[in-house]
């Protein structure tokens, strides 16, 4: 089958590659030199930043942030399930066990208030992820944190160019990630960005990052030779990367504005369904600006969502589902992680599908996929899906749909919001 409408497709929106030919012709296409410094100072500058640090990938921010940490075997970190491994994957390198806490029902961001009575003697620190780049909870967050005497590290791997309140995300906790990933908003194919809100960790952060030596220092002519003085490794991004991340970081708000004119067009199309309570769309609180990293709906149930993947594919449309929650992994089984129990995880998983999302997705594709998901919903269209594997499956779906009829509930009741409180 043709795919017509990828799911994701990188973009070039302005003079990334001038850039990549001057780090070329500069003579300095390794990490640290011109296109490196300047795409942190943008960065710096434009989110109000301590202190930004370009990275490999957002996976090699996160490591780094969990050395910061000084994480160590028999410590514990707190996480959402719902997340991808490299959350994890970045804290348990150090031997530190993730406990595992449910998400909200609205944001699909970590439940702040589950976390206080998953903290113990061994807590060490908190992983929030801004799910889809709509904030967690962070005054609560923050707040639990302090009172314990955790770390915060925001996995804002989605999240560039949005706000928890009047605050730019990854720069709340102690430490944020930023991912430049092929997929992600702003990027340069493999990349990331460590940044540092503490100033007590700006120096060490330097050191981890350059193989554990002072060499940063030697560079600014703080000291006469560099030598090994950590722990650390080369996280050090390509100034060939970092080039092309600058032609990206000039057009930040341009690319923030598409897609968010994309996500509303979406929402636009698809309100029949969410009014009939046949769909669910993200959820997006006030004191809340998101990214428009994603566009998701919430289906009736797995095999719905499914059917309606092969519908928009045979329709030449590419959706996808998202995470296989972690705590049900066979390598989170094999650490020994408590048996918990993650409703809100469990159901929510098995029913998200993402639509395609990415800045070149023009007006027409908005409104082919968003037709395609509106004639999957109409009865008479599901009824005749004659050779279709999902024949009876979809027959049987478009009987309830045709009972459920313009009634609103269902999935669209679990659309509102949960406030910082607890209260529905």
């Amino acid at each position: 089958m043709t795919i017509r409408i990828p799911f994701n497709k990188p973009s070039i929106v302005g003079s990334e590659l001038i850039y990549v030919g001057q780090a070329v012709a500069g003579g300095h296409a390794s990490g640290d030199g011109p296109f490196t410094k300047r795409a942190e100072a943008m960065l710096e500058e434009h989110f109000d930043a301590n202190r930004v640090l370009l990275t490999t990938s957002g996976t090699s921010a996160l490591e780094l942030a969990a050395f910061l940490c000084d994480l160590r075997p028999g410590n514990e970190v707190i996480v959402p399930s719902y997340t991808f491994v490299s959350t994890a994957n970045a804290f348990v390198l150090r031997g530190a066990r993730p406990v595992f806490v449910d998400i909200r029902p609205d944001t699909l961001n970590i439940d702040e208030r589950l976390i206080e009575q998953a903290i113990t003697p061994r807590t060490r620190a908190i992983f929030p992820v801004h799910y889809g780049g709509v904030g967690c909870e962070m005054d609560a967050i923050m707040d639990i944190a302090n009172r314990h005497g955790l770390f915060v590290v925001e996995d804002a791997a989605h999240s560039l160019c949005a706000r928890y309140k009047d605050r730019w995300l990854g720069t709340i906790g102690h430490l944020g990630c930023y991912s430049f990933h092929e997929t992600k908003n702003v990027s340069c194919g493999e990349g990331g960005a460590l940044v540092v809100n503490d100033p007590a960790l700006e120096s060490r952060a330097e050191i981890l990052r350059e193989k554990g030596t002072n060499r940063s220092q030697f560079m600014r002519g703080e000291i006469d030779k560099y030598s090994w003085v950590d722990v650390g490794s080369s996280y050090v991004l390509s100034d060939m990367l970092a080039a092309f991340l600058v032609g990206q970081i000039e057009n930040m708000d341009k690319i923030t504005r598409r897609r968010g004119e994309i996500f509303d067009l979406y929402s636009a199309m698809l309100a029949p369904l969410v009014e009939r309570g046949l769909i669910r769309i993200p959820v997006v609180p006030q004191h809340c600006a998101t990214s428009y990293h994603m566009f998701y709906i919430l289906t009736g149930d797995t095999e719905e969502r499914t059917a309606l993947i092969a519908h928009l594919r045979a329709s030449g449309i590419l959706a996808v589902f998202h995470y296989v929650p972690l705590h049900s992994s066979p390598f989170a089984q094999s650490l020994g992680t408590p048996q918990t129990n993650l409703p809100m995880t469990d159901e929510l998983s098995t029913r998200l599908l993402r639509l395609p999302m990415y800045f070149d997705l023009a007006d027409w594709a908005v409104e082919e996929v968003a037709s395609a998901v509106l004639d999957f919903y109409q009865p008479g269209a599901i009824a005749q899906s004659a050779g279709n594997a999902n024949t009876n499956y979809l027959r049987r779906k478009a009987s309830r749909i045709a009972r459920k009829g313009a009634a609103s509930g269902g999935i669209g009741a679990a659309a509102q919001p949960v406030d910082a409180s607890g209260a529905s």
